[in-house]
């Protein structure tokens, strides 16, 4: 029986290379706006992060997603982050 790969994703924070389950895409869409992606599915320039409330708080604070996506990211995406966590 074959073995289904599991596909590999890193965050940009850690650095870790992870299963793509274990991390939250965010995504800036072609018209702009900065969208979390559940599905991991959306069209755009995406970015990942660790499902890790430390790992937010080091996004934020560093501006790394801004870097990443090219755009200023809203505090409502920290924020919508944080709730999916809890």
């Amino acid at each position: 029986m074959k073995v289904k790969k599991i596909p590999m994703r890193t965050c940009i924070i850690s650095r870790e290379k992870l299963p793509k389950q274990e991390l939250i895409r965010i995504v800036r869409t072609p018209e702009g706006r900065v969208i979390i992606d559940e599905t991991g599915k959306q069209n755009g320039r995406g970015a990942y992060l660790k499902k890790d409330l430390q790992i937010f708080e080091k996004a934020r604070k560093n501006k790394i997603l801004n870097k990443q996506l090219e755009t200023e990211i809203p505090d409502s995406i920290f924020e919508e982050l944080e709730n999916l966590v809890k």
